[in-house]
Parts: C-alpha cells; structure tokens; sequence
C-alpha cells in the first residue's frame, strides 16, 4: 500500500532489468538468498543498475557450507571442528568415529531448515540419509558438513561492508525452533530481540576485528569483492566467538529488531556500499530495545492452510510495526495468509520488557484460523536479567 508492488519471480532478471530501466530505479536492495546465489547482483551490475548484495562468488559464503568451512580454516577464523562430505559411505563412516551429538547440515540453501542436531547414532544417520540419498532439500544436499556440536549462547552479528571497510550492526538473538522453550524442528525463525545484554560492545569490537573483517579480506585475496551485507551466526563458548554459519543477506527475523534501532539514514548507507565508500560515513544507533515474535500459519514448518483472512490489523498500536511475510490481498481487499510464517509483530521499548510486553499486548488483537506463535520470545534475556540484577544494554 506505500509502494507499487510488480508481479515479478526474484529468478527473472530479464524482467527485473527490463522494470528498471523502464522506472529509472536508482538502487535495488536483494533480500533473499536464493538470487544472490543464482548471480543476480552480477547480472543487474551487468545492466548498469546499482544494485546492494554481494555477487555470485561471495554469496558462496551462504550458499555452500563447504565452502565458508574452507575460508574459515584457511584463515584462521574460529569455527567448530568438522569436515565436509559428497560422499554418503564417506560421511556414514566418519559419523561414527565422532563423539554426539553431532551437528549435521546440508551444503547448500535449505531455507534455514537444512541444519540437524543428532543425539544418537540412529538420528545422525537418519538425518544424513534424509540429506544424501533421500534428498529431501534436493540438490542442496550434494554435500554435507558434519560438525562437532557446541554449547554456549547464540547470537548474531550483522555487517554492512563495501569490500574494505566493515560496519557492525547491534547484535541480536532469534529463535529456531517452532516451540517454546526451543522444543521442535527447526524454522526459518519466530522471533527475535535485540539487544542481548551477555554480547558486550567490546565483543561487537571483537568479533568485527577477529571475524567479519578477516572474512572480507580472505575473500578479496580470493579475487572476491564482498559488498553488501555480511552476518555471522556465532555461539559465545567460554566468552569466545565461535562462527557457526555465514549468512549474505540481513537475516530473517533478526533484521526486523535490528533496523528498527538504526537512527542514520538506511539508504546513505546502502549508496556508500554500493560506491565503495563506507568508510565516509557513520551508523549511529538508538540505545533502546527491539522485539519480534512472528505469527506462523498452524502446521508450519510441515503443511499448512492458505488464503484464511487475517483480523485484527487495524487494532495494533500506532507506533507498532508489523511485517508481512506470507500474506496477499484478497479480491475484496481483506488481507490474507499465503505462507508459512505469515506476520512479524515487533515494538521497541525503553528496554526489553517493555518492548516484550508491548509485543504481546499487540500480537493478542490478531488473529487468523490455526495462529500459532512462540510465547517465549525475549523471556531468557529478561529473567537473566531479572536473576542477575543487570541491565539489557550493550554497553
């Protein structure tokens, strides 16, 4: 309703060029994984059209486990022990002289579904079978990385960065799994906050010098440019950043409580990536908190219903952002489910419990058929909170 929406696939980069040129664009913004894998940066690079994301090459950062595992150890940047694998005897051998769990992940894209934690034996060659000979994340599982399984506490890290210069975002924590209390499969993500008072700034300092920036010169060695935007998936093990994945993109529904806090223009910062020029300008951030608990359809990450209208959206909270992930408009104008994870309510507050208590205020007046969504969104951070007497700030 504030933009004109086209009805475009994100693969058709004919028709994509052909909209630009047509409405003079001047940036397009790349979201998803699957087209900076599939080189959608070069090919409107290729048009003239500036465009923020990271090319083909530097994608493969996401796009391929096996590689960003190969970058890491080659430069010396602290990721979990492991090996990767296109071979399914070679990888059931090699489970079984690990000590479990293991961690076990496809190699390529799997919509943030294609990572198993195996307990037992039986589950790791379950899962390994799922991956290699069942295919059931198709060619996304021509390999596998086997991982050792690590403790800690999980947060993320986000970066823009132009190829030399790299600037962190705040830090924030999501959740995976589709249960409270991290019970269940694992998800594309329902819910998130920002910030984690255990991630200091001096730790934002540290994992930019140690990790992100080392990572974007590994690859400008490797004859790769990286532009756009960087996020490190790390766990905190013994007050030490360990990477568990990289990600290309602003990840989702991280980013919903991140840009939120964000008080310099977004755009200035897109066009200084985008003209290499990152480092002549600064991002300046709100000392408040953010929230996000996404509402998902009933059965997801399984089957589930579409097309059920959704009530309850004129009743949130001005000052109340909702994102819309998998909606669309009915032919009588009334919004209406068309995905998995349908909604994404998030508020910020003065600290965490405000913002937390806002959300779920908010997320209570809307409702669609089967609405299912997480109640525990933030609780952790607020009873650490509460038990330690410390405050949520990064600082």
């Amino acid at each position: 309703m504030i933009a004109e929406n086209l009805d475009l696939r994100p693969t058709d980069i004919e028709g994509l060029g052909m909209v630009c040129k047509d409405k003079s664009i001047d940036l397009v913004v790349v979201g998803p994984e699957a087209p900076l894998a599939s080189g959608i940066v070069d090919d409107l690079d290729n048009l003239g059209i500036p465009v923020f994301g990271p090319g083909k090459a530097a994608a493969r950062i996401e796009s391929s486990k096996a590689f960003a595992r190969n970058m890491m150890e080659k430069h010396g940047i602290p990721c979990p022990k492991g090996a990767a694998f296109s071979s399914y005897s070679e990888a059931r051998e090699y489970l079984r002289g690990q000590r479990l769990p293991v961690v076990i992940k496809a190699d390529g894209l799997a919509a943030g579904k294609g990572v198993i934690i195996a307990s037992s034996l039986t589950q790791a060659d379950e899962a390994l079978s799922d991956i290699m000979e069942a295919r059931v994340f198709g060619s996304a599982g021509d390999q596998v990385v086997i991982d050792e399984y690590i403790a800690g506490r999980e947060v993320s890290l986000i970066a823009f960065t132009d190829g030399k210069t790299v600037v962190p975002m705040v830090p924030a924590c999501d959740y995976k799994k589709i249960g409270d209390y991290d019970q269940g499969p694992n998800t594309g993500g329902m819910g998130s906050y920002s910030p984690p008072g255990f991630f200091s700034a001096a730790m934002t300092e540290r994992v930019t010098s140690d990790i992100l920036a080392p990572m974007v010169k590994a690859m400008a060695g490797e004859g790769i440019s990286y532009k756009g935007v960087l996020y490190a998936g790390l766990m905190i093990v013994d007050g030490k950043p360990v990477v568990l994945e990289f990600n290309a993109r602003f990840g989702d529904p991280e980013t919903q409580v991140i840009l939120p806090l964000l008080e310099t223009d977004l755009v200035a910062l897109f066009m200084a990536v985008v003209q290499s020029g990152l480092d002549r300008v600064k991002a300046e951030w709100s000392s408040r908190a953010c929230v996000g608990v996404v509402m998902s359809s009933c059965g997801y990450p399984g089957s589930y219903k579409t097309g059920l209208p959704i009530h309850g959206l004129g009743n949130i909270e001005e000052d109340v952002l909702v994102f819309h992930a998998g909606t669309k408009l009915a032919n009588d104008g009334a919004v209406c489910t068309d995905g998995g994870r349908v909604l994404s309510v998030v508020c910020t507050g003065k600290d965490l419990l405000e913002a937390r208590e806002k959300v779920y205020r908010n997320i209570s007046n809307v409702d669609f058929e089967g609405c299912y969504y997480r109640r525990d969104i933030a609780l952790r951070e607020i009873d650490a909170i509460n038990s330690n007497g410390k405050s949520g700030s990064t600082e």
